[in-house]
């Protein structure tokens, strides 16, 4: 399941602060109830966030598990499609904040043709 977070302050600490005080309670009630994998979806935002966005996934991944809980930092909403159908497919990952560029890696090279 897709949880897109919303707004949030530019200022790093305010943004972590309304995400723990307003998001985080529905995000709790969403884990409580679903039997699948949940990816938050941020927007993106500078470096400054990237700390306090992966330390609440990985702390909900923890808490939650076997529930695997990622995030996405996109408004790209084809690499967000893309990607979430990645990570519901990929068992083994879980506790991860992944940004994406919507620009695409390109061609997969291999030696094997």
């Amino acid at each position: 399941m897709l949880f897109r977070v919303g707004a949030l302050p530019d200022k790093a600490t305010d943004a972590a602060a309304r995400f723990h005080a307003e998001v985080l309670p529905k995000l709790l009630a969403e884990l409580e109830g679903g039997d699948g994998p949940l990816t938050l979806v941020f927007a993106p935002a500078d470096f400054t966030h990237a700390g306090w966005r992966l330390a609440a996934v990985q702390g909900l991944a923890r808490e939650h598990a076997p529930l695997r809980v990622n995030a996405l930092v996109s408004d790209d909403e084809r690499a967000i499609a893309e990607a979430g159908r990645y990570l519901a497919g990929a068992g083994g990952v879980t506790g991860q904040l992944l940004p994406l560029d919507g620009n695409g890696a390109g061609e997969v090279l291999s030696d094997s043709k």
